[in-house]
């Protein structure tokens, strides 16, 4: 078929839509903000480094990507080992966190490239386990204990910056991928039973007895800040809730049609990035939120046509790995900018400033543009 036919144009439409929100939603930004930087001149720059890596990615050969995801991720364990030891000459401490590598005009997040890595190596696990081994409790289980030790790996890794947001994106890939690799149910829920019954416990132990946690696990109480502000957000306005109560007022504030292009009125720190959901929420109201979020919902949508017709099961697990990791990005984000779910610095795919994020995003969006362009349609089935 010609290049034309193969091209994935609902895909590209899709991404140039967000282009354009990205655009707009970071000029507004930009106005109010306390960097007087063009956000959105540089998100630009990204989106064309990132196109370029698209192009790159789209003429490979998804099953070129599954023979070298090995290198790939451990390439990306490198780079999260280097961080770590790193001097804060090429590696600062930025509120609280060592996650970038900050050299002159580039600073770097090497963990959004590796979760890209490691939905790679998790679809090969899970394809090499479940050609090579019938489905028993005892194989199941070995299944998920190699999924597991390919995603806790570099978990840990992030979770020593501390950077928890990133940690849990992690956890939602592992969770996508074993929810469909076959492991029975007989395993699963169990599993997924203990982890909420032990989640519900620690944020219950937060609230009602933060001294056994500082006892026992070393959590100080102003550790818990977000948590509390998470649940009482106008009693921590002064501290730990302040982002929280600023991007409520903002969503609330636009009602149903929104103030209007460039009449924010709510001021919000870090706006470009974290919470830019608020800005097109105060901006363009709740009709302007639905919009994206139905953007969203047409992503997924594709993700997911592309992951049933794809022509092989490890393109298939890596569309589910990517489906996972977009979804909880934006069902974290949204939730935290409406108290839905604690605070937890995950930027919004594709419109929130940020180039290791948004490079990270699509180079998932080039895996999915090279799985849909060497799908092949047969006249007796696929």
């Amino acid at each position: 078929m010609k290049f034309e036919e193969r091209f994935d144009w609902q895909l590209f439409f899709i991404i140039c839509c967000f282009i354009a929100i990205s655009s707009v939603a970071l000029f507004s930004a930009q106005q109010s903000t306390q960097y007087n930087e063009n956000f959105v001149l540089k998100q630009l720059v990204w989106y064309g480094v990132g196109g370029v890596v698209i192009g790159f990615m789209m003429i490979v050969d998804p099953e070129d990507f599954k023979k070298i995801s090995w290198y790939l991720y451990g390439f990306g364990l490198v780079l999260l080992i280097a961080l770590i030891l790193a001097p804060s000459s090429i590696a600062p401490v930025i509120k609280g966190q060592k996650s970038w590598f900050t050299l002159p005009g580039l600073s770097l997040q090497p963990a959004e490239l590796v979760k890209i890595f490691t939905i790679l190596v998790l679809g090969r696990i899970a394809v090499n386990h479940n050609s090579k081994s019938v489905s028993t409790l005892k194989s199941d289980f070995l299944l998920l204990l190699k999924l597991g030790a390919a995603a806790g790996v570099p978990f840990l890794l992030v979770m020593q910056q501390p950077d928890l947001g990133t940690g849990l994106v992690f956890l939602a890939i592992l969770a996508g991928f074993i929810l469909v690799s076959g492991i029975q149910w007989k395993i699963i829920l169990p599993i997924f039973a203990v982890i909420s019954a032990l989640g519900t416990s620690l944020i219950w132990l937060a609230i009602q007895a933060p001294q056994i946690l500082d006892k026992y696990l070393g959590v100080k109480e102003y550790q818990l800040g977000r948590i509390y502000s998470w649940f009482q957000p106008t009693k921590y306005e002064d501290s730990s809730g302040y982002q929280l109560v600023k991007a409520m007022r903002a969503i609330g504030s636009g009602q149903l049609y929104g103030k209007g292009f460039g009449e924010r009125e709510v001021y919000l720190p870090e706006a470009q990035t974290d919470f830019i959901f608020s800005i097109i929420a105060e901006e363009y109201g709740f009709l302007g939120s639905c919009v994206v979020i139905i953007l969203f919902f047409f992503l997924i949508y594709r993700f997911t046509t592309i992951a049933f017709k794809a022509n092989s099961h490890y393109s298939s697990y890596v569309m589910v790995g990517i489906i996972s990791m977009i979804a909880f990005h934006v069902f974290q984000n949204i939730g935290m900018s409406v108290q839905l779910l604690p605070i937890t610095g995950i930027p919004l795919p594709f419109i929130s400033y940020g180039g290791s994020a948004l490079l990270g995003n699509l180079m998932a969006l080039g895996i999915a543009f090279s799985i849909s362009y060497h799908h092949k349609t047969y006249m007796f089935g696929e």
